[in-house]
C-alpha cells in the first residue's frame, strides 16, 4: 500500500508544483501571514506603483480553505495530472507553455473592465479542466456519485454546480475561454490546415531545461546541461599526443597508398596486354 509520500513523489512535476504552491498560498492566508489584497490583481497598482508581482501571485490563490477550495485542488490533482501523464506525456515544456499562454490570455482579457477578476487561480483550474474535456471527450465522469456524463460536458456541469452553490462563475467562464483558445490554436487550427504555427517558444524550453524536471521529446535545448558535472574545463585524453601522432601517421600512409594506387591505375590506362616483356635478338 502506497503512503502519502509515495503518492506525492509519483505526481508529475508541473501539476505537483502548481498544486503545492496553491496550497501553500492558501495555508499562509489561513495563518494570517499576509492580506489577500496584497497579491490581488489591481491594474492601477501594477502600472502606477509598479507592483509587478500582482501579475503572477493572483494565479496561485484559489480562495480560503473551504469546500470549493478542496474541489479545485482535487481538479488539479485529477485532471491536471491526467493531462500531464496523457497527451502531455514527455512534453513538459509544452505543458508549461499551456499554463503560460493561459495566464497571458487571461491577463489580456481581464484588462477589459467588464471582465475584471482579482484572482485568476480558479480560471487556470477551469482552463485545465476544459482542455482535459477536449482531450478525453468520451471518458465517463461521475459527479458526486449522482450524475454520470461524458468528459466533454464536464466543464459545463461544474459551471452549473458553481452557479447552484452561489459561487462566482465569471472566473470559470474566463478559464474555459482561455482553454478553448489554447486548444483551438494548438490542435483544431493545425488539423484544419491553418498556416499559423503555434509552437512552444524556445525560452520556455530553456526554462524547463534549467529547471531539470520532466522530459521533452525533440527538445531544442539540452535538459539541465550542468547536472552531474563536478569539474569544468578543457578535457584531454590520456596518451592523446601519441594517439594523435599515430593517427596522423596512419593517415599519411593511407594517403600515400591511395596516391600510388591512383598512379598505378592511371598508368594502366590504354594497356591492351600485360605480362613479361623481352627484347628481340637477345
Amino acid at each position: 500500500m502506497s503512503t502519502p509520500a509515495d503518492y506525492y513523489r509519483s505526481l508529475p512535476p508541473v501539476s505537483k508544483t502548481y498544486g503545492v504552491l496553491c496550497l501553500m498560498i492558501s495555508a499562509a492566508y489561513y495563518l494570517q501571514l499576509y492580506d489577500a489584497k496584497n497579491i490581488a490583481l489591481f491594474y492601477g497598482l501594477v502600472f502606477k506603483r509598479l507592483q509587478i508581482w500582482r501579475l503572477i501571485t493572483n494565479f496561485f490563490f484559489l480562495g480560503p480553505f473551504s469546500f470549493p477550495f478542496a474541489i479545485r485542488l482535487i481538479m488539479i490533482a485529477k485532471y491536471g495530472v491526467s493531462l500531464e501523464r496523457g497527451p502531455f506525456d514527455k512534453r513538459t515544456a509544452d505543458y508549461v507553455w499551456m499554463f503560460i499562454f493561459g495566464a497571458l490570455s487571461l491577463l489580456v482579457i481581464t484588462f477589459v473592465p467588464f471582465f475584471r477578476v482579482r484572482f485568476l487561480g480558479v480560471s487556470i483550474v477551469y482552463m485545465i479542466t476544459y482542455v482535459w474535456s477536449r482531450e478525453f471527450p468520451n471518458a465517463r465522469i461521475n459527479i458526486y456519485g449522482v450524475v454520470s456524463l461524458k468528459g466533454f460536458y464536464l466543464p459545463w456541469a461544474l459551471l452549473a454546480l458553481d452557479l447552484i452553490f452561489g459561487s462566482p462563475i465569471k472566473p470559470n467562464i474566463l478559464g474555459m475561454l482561455a482553454g478553448h483558445l489554447y486548444y483551438f490554436l494548438s490542435v483544431l487550427h493545425p488539423l484544419a490546415g491553418g498556416k499559423i504555427k503555434f509552437k512552444t517558444p524556445l525560452w520556455v524550453h530553456k526554462i524547463v531545461a534549467y529547471w531539470g524536471e520532466g522530459t521533452q521529446v525533440n527538445a531544442p535545448v539540452q535538459s539541465n546541461p550542468s547536472s552531474g558535472i563536478v569539474f569544468k574545463g578543457r578535457s584531454h585524453r590520456l596518451g592523446g599526443s601519441q594517439a594523435t601522432s599515430n593517427t596522423k601517421g596512419n593517415d599519411n600512409n593511407n594517403n600515400a597508398s591511395s596516391s600510388q594506387q591512383q598512379n598505378h591505375d592511371k598508368g594502366d590506362n590504354g594497356i591492351a596486354f600485360r605480362g613479361r616483356s623481352y627484347r628481340l635478338n637477345e
